[in-house]
C-alpha cells in the first residue's frame, strides 16, 4: 500500500478564509498570472479543500459577510 502525499494544517483566521475562498470561487484562474502550471493546479486545489473541508460558515456567507470580511482583512495592511 502507497503513503497518502505528505499534508500540511493551516489555521486561517476566518475572514481570510472568506476572502480567499470568495476571490478563488469567483477567479477565472486561467487569467491569473503564473510561472508554472503546478500554481494553477495549487490553487484549484485550494478552491477543491474549502469546498470540501469548510462548513458552510465559510463557503455559504451572504454579500454583507464577504465585504465586511474584505474590510477587516484590508483594514490592517499597512500599504
Amino acid at each position: 500500500m502507497e503513503d497518502a502525499e505528505p499534508t500540511v494544517t493551516l489555521s486561517l483566521w476566518r475572514a481570510d478564509a472568506i476572502v480567499l475562498f470568495d476571490w478563488l470561487a469567483t477567479t477565472d484562474l486561467d487569467s491569473v498570472p503564473i510561472t508554472h502550471p503546478a500554481q494553477k493546479q495549487a490553487l484549484a486545489d485550494l478552491l477543491s479543500r474549502f469546498e470540501w473541508a469548510a462548513d458552510e460558515d465559510v463557503t455559504a456567507v451572504a454579500d454583507a459577510e464577504i465585504a465586511a470580511a474584505q474590510r477587516d482583512v484590508a483594514r490592517d495592511m499597512g500599504w
